[in-house]
């Protein structure tokens, strides 16, 4: 009996080591970013600025249509390979483009022509996508927005939003000519211009009833069409065949609790809203009854979430602040932006193997939230990091494919491109988010603009990170846990002076002083009145040291100061090191200053520091980190997206770390490289960000770099967390 259980023992082990591992769930990770700039007729400055706002499929799933609303034209994108999408050229119109969609090869283009708020005129263009022709055009009476066709594609409805002028009685309503809804056939994706039905709009809303402004609309599979009313507060249902109106009701108003209120510098989740208006964007049917809103809030509102609702108009399901809870536990939450929120708008909706999924964009967070539709409350399943301010979506469920538009274009401020970003669901990991944050005292712990990174002593994987001015109002130290995946923030010591919550900080770089404390690296700015120092706080967070520089160093003083502090040494041997972000007036060009200072003797002393040349921006450093016998730096250009070329760690030996006396001639140190960090900056395969900003090596000796997401304002917020692996093997 024992031998035959042994070997049967032995044949279950065999048994479970060849059998197939139980197949994990299906992820979305973004596969690539196409920066619509490339897109630019042949001739045009690439540094034209350009746009993608609604986006639509073919039929096959190979080739996407987008909206660039600042060039008048729509663009096209080849994604026969999704993960390498190809420019397909584009088409101009002597309009605005508003909405997209396809049909039979064709693309339907809806073109705002308006003379003015007044005057507002419209067509709907049928594009050849092969020969990229206009076809046909029909007139639409009026300016439109959204578009949508049916199931079979042999209607369409077009919101015809009439939109209010926001500089006239504060964009109050009513203001006419009033909106209404167009309905229209096709055959083989040809518009039969003759069909053109107009369906009146007015009369319905209990808010400036006699002004609808229609914002989107969307078929479920019996034709039945959606309308939202966003600044009239309703939602329309109409029959697509007849024009008849089916049902409508007011949108309604939220109460929400858990959410940041003020605009000032400081994230806390603890206010309350009350009675506000859904104000709904877009709209999505996730069957024959039932219908999902964006509720953006764009005007008075601020509802920041969704809401699904049978088409009689009852609340099946809100989401209140939940959506935007999540986003800030990422480092999403736009701070700016607190009226508002994070100003939910686009959707989509489609069924991906078993599942009923619907996506939910996040304009101002610039995430992308993925829902499961259970029949009842729905079940988050990830959050994706999209370009900025993602404005439409398109589902590619044959391919396993999600297409976001992002209609942000920084250019001008040198900041990112406006991208399409595909996405695909595939059993793995999620590749983001790369870093979250918990709770302390019961309530969320909110985080952003991370600036510098420190090792906690004796203990691998742990690390301290600091934010830095953008949160003027809540300067604070946060304890990442980096042994979970995503990292996690375990805890957040806030940095007062006299018992309220420090001024004056731009904390840039952090370093433990041995005894409980830290250092901090603060960065001056003479606008704000922010003094280049060094600062001690206590294991409390108190703020009970402030060394200014000295008149030596501030002879030479620019804005662009300490990016970084490390300590070397112990006990009366401790020296600080400080890493200059760019030159000063008493440098040479291509050469910043590592700063020391010794607190037990008051000294100062600085060495120079070499900087790589670029062909365009600018070079600097952003941070600085002791370990072993070398002193780590990341040295980085300003650039972004494609423009970017230089994200590098450096070392240099302590050894050559010998201060000479600021004012006079300073050595050179000899610098090695250690890695370019720009292939781990593409690895989420998004555009590359220009703010790498900290470096810390563990107690096991591993290294972690950290990117700053300038607190979700003018930046898509993604912040980067990731290791590069043991430091003593580089």
């Amino acid at each position: 009996m024992k031998t035959r259980s042994l070997t049967a023992a032995l044949a279950a082990v065999l048994a479970a080591s060849v059998a197939p591992a139980a197949s994990a769930e299906p992820v979305f990770n973004r596969i690539a970013s196409f920066a619509v700039a490339g897109n630019l007729p042949e001739g045009v400055d690439r540094a034209t600025p350009s746009s993608s706002e609604i986006i639509a499929a073919s039929e096959d799933g190979n080739t996407l249509v987008y909206s660039d609303s600042p060039n008048k034209a729509v663009g096209f994108i080849d994604i026969t390979d999704a993960k390498a999408p190809k420019a397909g050229g584009s088409v101009a119109f002597d309009g605005e483009p508003t909405s997209v969609a396809f049909a039979a090869g064709k693309a339907l283009v809806a073109v705002n022509t308006r003379e003015s708020f007044v005057k507002p005129s419209g067509i709907l263009a049928q594009v050849d996508v092969a020969s990229k022709a206009i076809e046909a055009t029909c007139d639409l009476g009026g300016q439109p927005d959204s578009i949508a066709l049916n199931k079979d594609k042999t209607l369409a409805a077009i919101a015809i939003e009439n939109e209010r002028d926001e500089e006239v009685n504060d964009g109050d309503l009513p203001q006419m000519p009033a909106g209404d809804l167009v309905l229209l056939s096709l055959k083989d994706g040809v518009v039969d211009c003759g069909s053109i039905r107009h369906v009146a709009l007015t009369g319905l809303a209990e808010v400036a009833g006699e002004d609808p402004e229609p914002e989107f609309v969307s078929f479920n599979s019996l034709d039945e069409v959606a309308v939202t009313l966003q600044e009239n507060n309703h939602i329309v249902i109409v029959d697509g065949r007849t024009g008849a109106v089916k049902s409508h009701f007011s949108a309604g108003t939220v109460s929400l609790e858990g959410v940041d209120t003020k605009k000032d510098g400081a994230l806390k989740f603890t206010g309350k809203v009350e009675e506000i208006a859904r104000e709904p964007d877009a709209v999505k049917w996730l069957d024959d009854d039932r219908l999902v809103v964006a509720n953006e809030g764009d005007w008075k509102g601020g509802a920041r979430g969704f809401t699904i609702f049978d088409k009689q108009g009852k609340v099946l399901y809100e989401n209140g602040a939940a959506f935007e809870r999540e986003i800030a536990k990422i480092g999403h939450y736009p701070d700016k932006r607190n009226k508002k929120g994070v100003e939910p708008e686009g959707l989509e909706a489609a069924k991906f193997g078993e599942d009923n999924l619907f996506f939910v964009l996040a304009e101002r967070a610039s995430i992308v939230g993925v829902y499961k539709d259970t029949g009842a409350e729905p079940e988050l399943l990830q959050l994706l990091p999209s370009g900025i301010a993602p404005e439409g979506a398109v589902a590619i469920p044959g391919r396993n494919l999600l297409v976001t538009a992002n209609e942000a274009d920084l250019v001008e401020d040198g900041g990112a491109r406006s991208h399409v970003m595909i996405y695909e669901r595939a059993e793995g990991e999620a590749a983001y988010p790369q870093i979250v944050s918990g709770e302390k005292d019961g309530e969320l712990i909110g985080f952003g603009a991370l600036s510098g990174l420190a090792p906690v002593k004796d203990k691998p994987g742990m690390l301290y990170a600091v934010n830095d001015s953008f949160y003027a109002a809540q300067p604070t130290i946060f304890t990442i846990d980096a042994t979970a995946k995503p990292a996690k923030i375990v805890d957040a010591l806030r940095i007062t002076r006299n018992g309220a919550p420090a001024q004056k900080l731009d904390s840039e770089g952090l370093t433990p002083d041995g005894e409980g404390g830290f250092w901090l690296a603060n960065e001056g700015d003479a606008d704000k009145l922010y003094a280049h120092a060094i600062i001690h706080v206590n294991e409390k967070g108190e703020i009970d040291k402030e060394i200014a520089i000295p008149a030596e160093l501030r002879a030479g003083e620019k804005r662009f100061g300490f990016e970084g502090i490390t300590r070397v040494g112990e006990g009366d041997d401790t020296v600080l090191w400080m890493a200059m972000q760019r030159e000063w007036g008493d440098d040479d060009k291509g050469f910043v200053k590592l700063v020391s200072y010794k607190p037990s003797d008051k000294e100062w002393g600085a060495v120079r520091y070499p900087l790589d040349k670029t062909e365009s921006g600018w070079v600097g450093l952003s941070e600085i980190s002791a370990n072993g016998d070398h002193a780590y730096i990341i040295e980085r250009d300003n650039l972004i997206g494609e423009a970017a070329k230089l994200k590098k760690l450096y070392r240099v030996a302590l050894a050559d770390l010998k201060p000479a006396k600021l004012g006079g001639d300073l050595p050179v140190v000899k610098k090695e490289e250690v890695r370019d960090l720009i292939p781990n900056l593409k690895a989420t395969n998004g555009y590359v960000v220009d703010k790498v900003e900290g470096f810390a090596i563990d107690a096991a000796g591993n290294g972690y770099v950290v990117t700053d997401n300038d607190g979700v304002d003018d930046s898509s917020g993604e912040t980067l967390f990731f290791g590069i692996g043991p430091i003593n093997a580089m």
